[in-house]
């Protein structure tokens, strides 16, 4: 069986994050990081593998900066066999749509696997779209925000919990799979997985080694945009209340009412 797990690298939440000129997201001048939301993919995949035994070779994927391969590296320390880095410039500003047909022109060179794993969403943009996009573009079925997973064969069931019901979905491989964070927390790195990291392929392609047009990508062809950005104002101090002659609960009531929380 043959995994291939898209990770992303996102913009670190503790940073100091901000914005270009252009109102795309700064992901070269701050501190970036492997999506957590995608850590729980990588584990899942890992987990797979581990039952599975050999005959299960799990790869990392991942478009974008050059910093991206930060990303890649966290997942091969992890455990994950190989990485592979889609980088270019004429990537820059590309929104959802086009990201997903890197991803899918990537993944059809490797070789489509039998599953293509992906977190729920990216912790930068929110979106929880690319998984859908890539089941079209690579013409597979897909099981989604799966909370719990199980395997037989060809056979994938999943377990989605939502706000009144829990469904219970299955379908048949080769699919795409994106994962919640409730499928359990994700592995830290091993000092063995570390150095094992280091002696593990990780090639770099460019648009051209997938057979994508720069025409294709980029902010220029982007369907969606950020028409404006403002900076957070700063917080205020907050206001205390003296309990003076026991009349704090009153001025708190007064508080909270003129805040209409209650």
């Amino acid at each position: 069986m043959n995994i291939v797990v898209c990770v992303k690298y996102v913009p670190d939440a503790t940073a100091d994050r901000k914005f270009e000129s252009d109102n795309t997201v700064d992901r070269v001048g701050v501190d970036g990081l492997l999506s957590e939301l995608d850590e729980y993919a990588v584990e899942q995949a890992l987990q797979l593998k581990e039952k599975g035994g050999d005959d299960i070779e799990v790869t990392a994927l991942c478009v974008g900066p050059e910093k991206g391969v930060d990303a890649v590296r966290k997942a091969l320390q992890m455990g994950v066999d190989k990485g592979i880095h889609v980088v270019d410039d004429a990537i820059a500003g590309s929104d959802a749509i086009a990201t997903s047909l890197v991803l899918a022109k990537a993944i059809e060179k490797i070789g489509v696997p039998d599953l293509v794993m992906c977190g729920m969403a990216s912790t930068d943009a929110g979106m929880s779209v690319v998984p859908a996009m890539l089941a079209e573009r690579l013409d597979l079925p897909q099981v989604t925000f799966a909370a719990q997973i199980e395997t037989q064969g060809d056979q994938v069931r999943i377990k989605r919990d939502g706000d009144t019901a829990t469904e219970v979905i299955g379908g048949t491989m080769p699919l795409v799979l994106s994962v919640t964070d409730q499928t359990g927390e994700a592995r830290y790195p091993s000092f063995k997985g570390i150095m094992a990291a280091k002696k593990k392929p990780l090639e770099t392609w460019s648009l051209s080694d997938i057979g994508v047009d720069a025409s294709q990508v980029g902010l220029s062809v982007s369907w969606t945009a950020v028409e404006e950005t403002a900076a957070r104002p700063p917080r205020t101090a907050g206001e205390i209340v003296k309990d003076e002659d026991g009349a704090g609960a009153t001025a708190l009531v007064g508080f909270l009412a003129s805040k209409k929380f209650i």
